[in-house]
């Protein structure tokens, strides 16, 4: 057992160096500023202070979460439906489903957000409602996939069982099939609301530039403006609104499966 153990050690170094430490670094420039020439670095909250200070970056931060709340809650809206429909298929048709559902992500999300871009380019609508089209689209197979997933696992007798105790089909779904598939509609909120809050090149792309996220900011700090202390003071307030967020989604996850 213990030979196996040290198959762990090249993830560990791995995770070491990809991923603890840039995110060290970025915890030291988050706390730190610009010195003089006796002290070259300076440990502050100046850069905190700086973004919840101004009504703009609380805005732009609002806004993001914003835009992750809606586009997840019309994920499940769109998604329910067509996991449901897949799952009630024979085994056969579910995989073509599937891989009809899954071919598109095989193309890289840059590339479909630019053929989204020339659909949506003469068209005269709200720069945030072709936001909204692109983000529902990039991440609306990850939420079909998750609840598909769960009701594919269901065991299929239990739903007439439910109709030999008197329920009909609305109450059949209310207490049986929706309650099993909470697991897939928890882990489709995980793969959507977090990488649709710091997402910057769908809204860059679609937004025409009018509709700026908390991740166009940490881009343009980073890549423009070349203030990093700033822009990695964004990235970790947004690394403790995911964990935040990820925190209450398990939460919840638990709770349901308590109860």
């Amino acid at each position: 057992m213990k030979s196996f153990r040290r198959l762990v050690y090249p993830y560990l170094i791995w995770a070491g160096v990809l991923i603890v430490l840039p995110m060290l670094i970025i915890v030291f420039y988050a706390f730190s500023t610009e010195g003089n020439d006796v002290i070259p670095v300076k440990i502050t909250l100046e850069n905190f202070v700086r973004f919840f200070s101004d009504t703009i970056f609380i805005e732009v931060l609002g806004r993001s979460l914003k835009l992750a709340v809606i586009t997840t809650i019309v994920c499940i809206l769109l998604g329910y439906p067509a996991a449901y429909f897949i799952s009630q298929l024979n085994p056969d048709s579910q995989s073509v489903m599937v891989l009809i559902v899954t071919l598109p992500q095989l193309i890289n999300m840059l590339v479909r957000t630019y053929a989204w871009r020339g659909i949506l380019l003469n068209i005269d609508i709200a720069p945030e409602l072709k936001v909204y089209i692109g983000m529902v689209y990039n991440f609306l197979p990850y939420m079909i996939l998750q609840i598909y997933t769960s009701l594919s696992k269901m065991d299929p007798s239990l739903v007439p069982a439910a109709h030999d105790l008197g329920c009909d089909d609305r109450m059949a779904f209310l207490k049986v099939t929706l309650p099993l598939s909470v697991p897939g509609i928890i882990s489709g909120i995980t793969l959507v609301f977090l990488p649709a809050v710091s997402s910057f090149f769908i809204p860059k792309l679609l937004g025409g530039g009018s509709y700026v996220l908390v991740g166009n900011l940490i881009e343009n700090y980073f890549v423009t403006t070349g203030d990093w202390n700033f822009g990695s003071a964004i990235s970790l307030i947004m690394t403790i609104v995911i964990l935040i967020s990820m925190y209450f989604t398990k939460k919840f996850d638990y709770d349901q499966e308590a109860a």
